[in-house]
This record gives structure tokens, C-alpha cells and sequence, in this order.
């Protein structure tokens, strides 16, 4: 769900009941797990109807949250307006193209296209944020992690190689996640209220987008569908318990209360620390992929999904400070 979270300058927090690293641990496998869970939910349900569901579970999992630990949303009318541009790019517009991507290709190369988000944020940081400038080592990152891209899609061969809208969907997404975190931190910085405040106002917007998309969705769809809650039916002949719980479980661990430990996380540890859990996320996703449902990567994908995030970790390197004389 990827995602890269780089919420901005928040303030750290000092009294923390659950060690941050272990947030970021449970982030890593929740978020590597969410592609597994999407893929699960396809067998029974469109794209849009699986992203819907988990914004809409997400959204109720941490309004209750917030109302049970006395948080408030925020009031500025400014924040709200921020909320919306980022709710498109990190809510609406991911979770429904990576759902869509998966209908074309496997959970595991799903997950690895989530790996590029730190190559899209340096970009769009360079829009946004002119305090950070492209240093040449940044630059070669970008340039052989593009290598990657185009070695998993393997365009030199006419067979064999992955759908290219699928994975090209999942690299959009992938993007999308830079840059609403790059638009967090230029514009919402310093309208974090702490607490589960500006995750459950991300979500709760993201809900209200949903809301007239999934209505143009099934009004261009209702021969299939009877309702826009409706699902279709199982090709492998299973029920829609099992699809259901999944994309459940998916809103409310995988949305809700993740994106709680991703703030808490940038609070505590800052978001270049953040950052880094991009990298196991591939990690978790692919081990999923081919031990739970039996996918099977080819060595170009393996091959090009290392250099992916090799040039991921190196981009999130901390830049070298000059050293001072004596």
C-alpha cells in the first residue's frame, strides 16, 4: 500500500508504547500481504468495488479509533483542500490500479512495482520541495532503476514476458504513492494534529471520492452487475466468504490500522527511516505470491526487481555531509 511515507515535519513523539520498530515491521508484512489479499478479493469482485470496500473499511476502522481516543479531524478549510488532492494519490487512485494492474499480472510482480515509488518521489520532490536538489548519485539511482523497470517488462521479447498494461498500471500506482507523500510533506507539514487526526481525514476523503466512482462504474456496468455492491461469480467454483474477508481484512489491518503505524512511524523515526519499509514490502509480496498461491517469477523479473531496489535503498541513503576542517 504502498507505500512511501514521508508525512513531513511532524513532531517526533517521545512516549511511545509500542516500539517503532516493530510499526515498521508489522508495516512491511501487512503491506507486503495487501497484493496476496487483492488478488483473493479479484475471484469475486471488480478493481473499484475491492479499492471501495477498503477505503470504506478503513475509513469506519479509524473513525471509531479516533472517537474512542477523544482525536479531533481538522478544521482549516486549507487542510481540507490539501486532504483532497493527496486523498486522490494515496487512496482512490492506488488501491484501484493496483487491483486493476492484478487482474493482468501476479500478486508478486504487483509488489515489486510498488518498489518504484521512491524513484517517482525523487521526481516529483524536485517540483514541490526546492530544497532538494538531484545529486548525482540520486540521478544514477533513478537511471539504473529504470534500468530495472524495463528488464522485468522485457520488451525485447514477443512471448513470455509480463502483460504491460497490468504492470504498467502497477507502476502508475506505484507513482501515485510518491507523489501524494511528496504533496503531504510540501502542503500539510505542519497541519499534522498527531494522533490518528490526518489518517482517518486521508481516509475519510478518500471515502467520499469513492463514493460517485464506484456509482459511474456501476451505472457503465449493470448488465453485469445488479448492484455496486454485488459481486460476479467464482471461475474456480469457491464461495465469496472467503474473497470477502480478504478485502475486509485488507480495509481494516491493511488501510486502517496501517496507515496509523505509518505515522506513528514517521513521528517517531522521521520519514527518511520511513521511507525504507518500500523495500521489504517487494520482499514480503513475492515470498506470499509463490508460497500461498503458487506464482512463479521469471528471472528477468527477479533480476530486474533487485536493481529496482538496490537503486530504491540507494536513493534513500542519507546524503554525505562535507567534511568540516579541523
Amino acid at each position: 500500500m504502498s507505500s512511501v511515507a514521508q508525512a513531513g515535519t511532524a513532531p517526533v513523539t517521545t512516549s511511545v508504547r509500542v516500539p517503532w520498530q516493530a510499526k515498521y515491521l508489522a508495516l512491511a508484512v501487512i503491506w507486503g500481504s495487501s497484493f496476496l489479499l487483492m488478488k483473493v478479493g479479484l475471484r469475486t469482485m471488480a478493481p473499484l468495488q475491492i479499492s471501495g470496500l477498503r477505503i470504506f473499511a478503513g475509513t469506519a476502522t479509524l473513525l471509531v479509533l479516533l472517537s474512542l481516543t477523544g482525536g479531533r479531524l481538522p478544521r482549516e478549510r486549507r487542510t481540507w483542500a490539501h486532504l483532497a488532492v493527496s486523498g486522490v494519490f494515496l487512496t482512490a487512485l492506488p488501491f484501484s490500479l493496483f487491483a486493476a494492474g492484478e487482474e493482468r499480472v501476479s500478486s508478486a510482480l504487483a509488489g515489486i512495482g510498488n518498489a518504484t515509488t521512491p524513484l517517482a518521489a525523487v521526481f516529483f520532490a524536485l517540483v514541490l520541495l526546492p530544497s532538494d536538489r538531484l545529486s548525482p548519485r540520486k540521478l544514477a539511482a533513478v537511471l539504473i532503476g529504470f534500468v530495472g523497470v524495463v528488464v522485468i517488462m522485457q520488451p525485447w521479447e514477443s512471448a513470455g514476458r509480463p502483460d504491460l498494461l497490468g504492470f504498467g498500471m502497477t507502476l502508475v500506482a506505484g507513482a501515485c504513492y510518491g507523489l501524494g507523500w511528496t504533496y503531504n510533506r510540501r502542503f500539510l507539514g505542519h497541519a499534522d494534529l498527531g494522533g490518528l487526526s490526518m489518517p482517518t481525514a486521508l481516509l475519510l476523503v478518500g471515502s467520499v471520492l469513492m463514493v460517485p466512482v464506484l456509482g459511474v462504474w456501476w451505472l457503465l456496468h449493470r448488465d453485469a452487475y445488479a448492484a455496486p455492491w454485488s459481486g460476479h461469480a467464482d471461475a474456480s467454483g469457491g464461495g465469496v466468504w472467503l474473497p470477502l474477508l480478504a478485502v475486509l481484512a485488507l480495509g481494516i489491518v491493511g488501510t486502517g490500522l496501517a496507515y496509523m503505524l505509518q505515522f506513528d512511524v514517521v513521528r517517531a523515526a522521521g520519514a527518511t527511516v520511513s521511507t525504507t519499509v518500500t523495500y521489504l514490502i517487494p520482499v514480503v509480496s513475492v515470498l506470499l505470491g509463490v508460497l500461498v498461491l503458487g506464482e512463479h517469477l521469471a528471472w528477468p523479473q527477479l533480476v530486474g526487481a533487485a536493481i529496482v531496489l538496490v537503486s530504491a535503498i540507494v536513493i534513500g541513503l542519507p546524503a554525505r555531509r562535507p567534511k568540516s576542517s579541523a
